[in-house]
């Protein structure tokens, strides 16, 4: 996949995600491209660990899913780390 590719994964992956970790109001495009981008990554990494090594790759449903979750993941990690700000 493409950068641009990736970017637009990342962003649309980001924006879902912080939509359903309610915090949508708080980042902005940039940080939603990054915590898509950085999500699929953790995502393909979860789902290597649970599928024993096997994960999709190139753009498809199941890996805009699983980018979606990642992002979810590190929303939630982010959440907890920075509690109050």
């Amino acid at each position: 996949m493409s950068i641009i590719g990736w970017v637009v994964l990342g962003g649309l992956a980001g924006w879902i995600a912080s939509m359903i970790m309610g915090t949508n109001e708080k980042q902005g495009c940039i940080m939603d491209i990054i915590i898509g981008i950085v999500g699929a990554i953790i995502g393909g990494f979860v789902w290597s660990l649970i599928m024993g090594g096997n994960w999709q790759s190139g753009f498809n449903i199941v890996s805009f899913i699983i980018a979606i979750v990642g992002a979810c993941i590190l929303l939630a990690i982010k959440k907890a780390i920075f509690k109050g700000k």
